[in-house]
């Protein structure tokens, strides 16, 4: 992006190919049926977890810092925690407020080293937009919880997709009529491909059935091991090096997700 494909379009075209993927799987392996009182559920899960997750993503990034929104980005576990209070009448443990403060300690270090936060008032719309995609995903992980405890993790994202096709085709219509195969060489095709079988299909797959053994503010936590990763593949692709910083900072992640993942003894 931008040069083969816009962000809107790409949009469209991973959500696209998402729906494809999970309705051969749902056809294929599952093909349960749906009761209507929870279609409404799965709606807003599209909404939130597909149309405004993505879109307000790619928007909020063209308009602030990669330091700015991979910053903004670590408040996603702990406003998930506060509407899993609300919503799911979680715990707020102790363990997971100390596995939280770990967590963005953690993040914050490893991002900041590469740069500052930036407050000027140039990215306030677009730190604005990120922040929303955060609080839009959380509020995904809590509503779709409920959905994993009666149907296969399959089937709730193939509807869970099928809306967020719905909701995004407004906006990545016209953006995607622009693109130009013409242009395309294998590599940009296999790139292609890869964002939309593994960081959409199997992303999204995976973390479906992670939510139907764990709780939300569990699998949230794991977002703080994304900067631990891109360093990992940087390093091993010869494009950053391994410094103190850097492990300390993954050691401060590792007992985020170490303590969130503690599983809270029941009476």
């Amino acid at each position: 992006m931008p040069e083969y494909i816009s962000p809107s379009a790409f949009i469209l075209l991973r959500v696209i190919g998402g729906v494809i993927l999970f309705f051969i799987s749902y056809k294929l392996f599952i093909n349960e049926k749906v009761f209507k009182k929870d279609i409404l559920r799965l709606a807003l899960c599209g909404l939130f977890g597909v149309a405004i997750n993505q879109l307000f993503f790619f928007e909020g990034l063209s308009l602030t810092t990669p330091i700015n929104a991979a910053i903004i980005m670590t408040t996603n576990p702990i406003i998930v925690i506060i509407i899993s209070a609300i919503i799911l009448r979680e715990k707020i443990s102790l363990l997971k407020i100390l596995g939280i403060t770990f967590g963005v300690i953690g993040a914050s270090k490893l991002i900041l080293s590469s740069g500052g936060f930036s407050f000027e008032n140039d990215f306030l719309i677009g730190n604005s937009f990120v922040f929303i995609n955060a609080t839009s995903y959380a509020l995904y992980l809590v509503l779709v919880k409920d959905l994993m405890k009666r149907y296969h993790p399959i089937t709730v994202m193939f509807y869970v997709f099928t809306f967020g096709l719905i909701f995004v085709i407004p906006f990545g219509y016209e953006s995607i009529q622009l693109i130009d195969l013409s242009i395309f060489n294998y590599e940009i095709y296999m790139k292609v491909l890869f964002v939309l079988i593994c960081t959409t299909f199997i992303a999204y797959l995976l973390n479906a059935f992670a939510l139907k053994a764990l709780n939300p503010s569990t699998v949230s936590v794991y977002i703080y091991l994304q900067p631990v990763l891109a360093s990992i593949v940087a390093i091993f692709l010869n494009s950053d090096t391994l410094d103190a910083n850097k492990i300390i900072s993954a050691c401060f992640i590792f007992i985020a997700v170490f303590l969130v993942s503690i599983p809270i003894k029941k009476s």
